[in-house]
């Protein structure tokens, strides 16, 4: 057996998760390794749907634009019962969001975070298994297979596991999945239609008996491609995968593709005779198998040095294009808690905040989705329909509560341990066109304060502010080890050209649109975390209240009163 150098973290698992887990680690210097198992990247247009609030990760991350150019926008849903439609549904978000709902294939978003990897010198070692680990006080001792059958042993300070359903990470730390399977069948393809329904939307079309029991399903969901869809079908028995396991496993978990033949283009065309809106002819099978649903959660996202994210920590029912996507917000809540920790920046409890947050997210994306499943879909939810599109969007995702964020005030406006939403009509001093909020994040890996410099209501705007935004500005920086940029942001009203004592980043509210979306009272401190989430609310900005929030999450004390 070989023995490696020692890395600062190894992550197990390259598919979306493990990737994003990897570039958010490197962003930010920290040496990671990701292998994977499998010997390439699979062709399969599996996890397709793309939710806005990814697109806002990757925005921060700097690859949305390649995801933009490679996706189709998902503009909403069709509902057809017995041929005749029933509703259609429209996926609308308030205009301040930046992005709508957009599907890609999971080949294509694999190969857009791997390519963005590469930017940074890191790549996925294929062909290369985790066999077991080891952890202590100091770090995870790990054994590996690689691709020419040697065996090497690595050492790391921390281990993610992004390894799937199957997951070796979650069975190694001994966390237990409970839930179950659900009863049904499906099987996927990917293929081509001549129909002329409505582009952009999903279709959804069922068959209901003489009691109204829903007896027969397609959910089509649009892909890159003239006419192109990822169909989800019921299975007919012939194609029954009871009693195969699932491809590469035998650890009792029902979730996923089965082993053996999936259908073939006859097999799809019957199904679209039954229950097509309208007559079609399918072509062009590019991919199919059978797969098995079932909805677990482990009783913890970690433990000691090691955790795991996404289907290694929770599965349920594809309902929604959920899992994906909150496996992503999993690994990019957990790296930026980890590049602090292997800085020797964060509190000694920092990243044990991670299934804090995490794990109730997870739980109710389990409930709501198998919920949705047995319903009948998303459209059967009775929330009202921009509630259940931010919901869906995961823009409603937030950690009020979390033990390293700030407490939540009463004023409104969003507050500690919401997400930090993004709007436009920053001017600033040199540039003449106006800038959006997550432009003045991109790129920025670490945390940023904002500090909004408007008075309240007709009150004048504080002389004194100017002096005191630069205090601010220089404790954050020196209690977060100079990992907290700031930007001031002066109110509507303030004279174009306005100076901001010396502060680096200084922009105007043009628009008003930072203060009609934050809805600030007057001068007012908002600590931006790296996952662009608030960590902290403050009006009026006092020192005190900053320093308890980064020593919430630096290894630092808040001054002496």
């Amino acid at each position: 057996m070989t023995r490696s150098d020692t890395r600062d973290v190894l992550i197990v698992g390259g598919g979306p998760v493990g990737l994003t887990a990897a570039v958010a680690l490197r962003r930010c210097g920290v040496n990671c390794r990701l292998v994977d198992r499998l010997p390439a990247r699979l062709p399969y247009a599996k996890a397709v749907g793309i939710q806005p609030r990814t697109l806002e990760i990757w925005d921060r991350m700097g690859l949305v634009r390649s995801a933009l150019e490679a996706a189709v926008p998902l503009l909403g849903q069709l509902l057809y019962v017995n041929g005749a439609e029933q509703s259609r549904m429209e996926l609308r978000l308030p205009p301040e969001v930046p992005y709508g709902f957009a599907a890609l294939p999971q080949y294509d978003t694999e190969r857009i975070l791997e390519e963005h990897l590469a930017r940074f010198g890191t790549g996925i070692e294929r062909g290369t298994e985790l066999v077991s680990f080891s952890q202590d006080a100091d770090g995870v001792t790990s054994v590996l297979t690689t691709a020419s059958g040697a065996q090497e042993e690595v050492r790391s300070r921390f281990l993610v596991g992004c390894d799937g359903a199957h997951s070796t990470v979650r069975k190694g730390l001994g966390l237990t999945f409970e839930g179950g399977a659900l009863p049904e069948e499906y099987m996927l393809a990917d293929v081509e239609v001549d129909w002329d329904l409505p582009h952009g939307y999903a279709v959804r079309a069922l068959h209901r008996g003489d009691d109204g029991t829903a007896d027969d399903v397609l959910v089509c969901v649009p892909l890159p491609g003239r006419g192109r869809y990822r169909m989800t079908m019921t299975v007919p028995p012939s194609l029954s995968a009871r009693g195969r396991p699932d491809a590469g496993a035998d650890d009792g978990v029902t979730h996923g593709l089965q082993t053996g033949g999936g259908p073939e283009l006859a097999d799809v065309q019957r199904v679209l005779d039954r229950l097509s809106p309208q007559p079609t002819q399918a072509s062009a099978l590019r991919w199919s198998s059978v797969f098995r649903i079932s909805h677990r959660i482990v009783d913890r996202y970690g433990r000691g040095r090691v955790f795991v994210a996404g289907d290694a920590a929770h599965i349920h029912p594809p309902t929604g294009a959920q899992g994906m996507n909150t496996g992503i917000q999993d690994a990019y809540n957990l790296a930026w808690k980890l590049a602090l920790a292997v800085e020797g920046a964060a509190r000694p409890d920092l990243a044990e905040s991670y299934d804090a947050e995490r794990r109730p997210v997870g739980e109710e994306v389990v409930g709501r989705t198998v919920r949705h499943a047995a319903q009948g879909g998303v459209q059967a939810d009775r929330a009202d329909p921009q509630t259940l599109a931010m919901r869906e969007a995961q823009l409603l995702v937030g950690y009020r509560g979390s033990p390293i964020v700030g407490p939540a005030g009463a004023e409104p406006g969003p507050q500690a341990g919401d997400r930090a939403p993004d709007c436009g009509g920053l001017d600033g001093a040199v540039a003449h066109y106006p800038r959006r909020l997550y432009d003045l994040l991109r790129d920025r890996d670490g945390h940023v304060l904002l500090l909004y410099a408007g008075p309240a209501g007709d009150a004048p705007a504080d002389p004194g502010f100017d002096r005191s935004a630069v205090e601010l500005a220089a404790l954050a920086r020196d209690l977060s080890g100079g990992r907290m940029d700031t930007c001031l942001l002066l109110a509507e009203t303030a004279p174009a050209g306005t100076a901001g004592a010396g502060l680096p980043a200084v922009y105007r509210d043009a628009r008003g649109e930072f203060a009609r979306i934050y809805r600030p009272q007057g001068p007012t401190l908002f600590a931006v975390r790296p996952d662009g989430y608030l960590g902290a609310r403050c009006s009026p900005p006092a020192a005190d209240g900053l320093a308890a929030y980064l020593a919430r999450v630096f290894r630092v004390r808040p001054p002496d009163r």
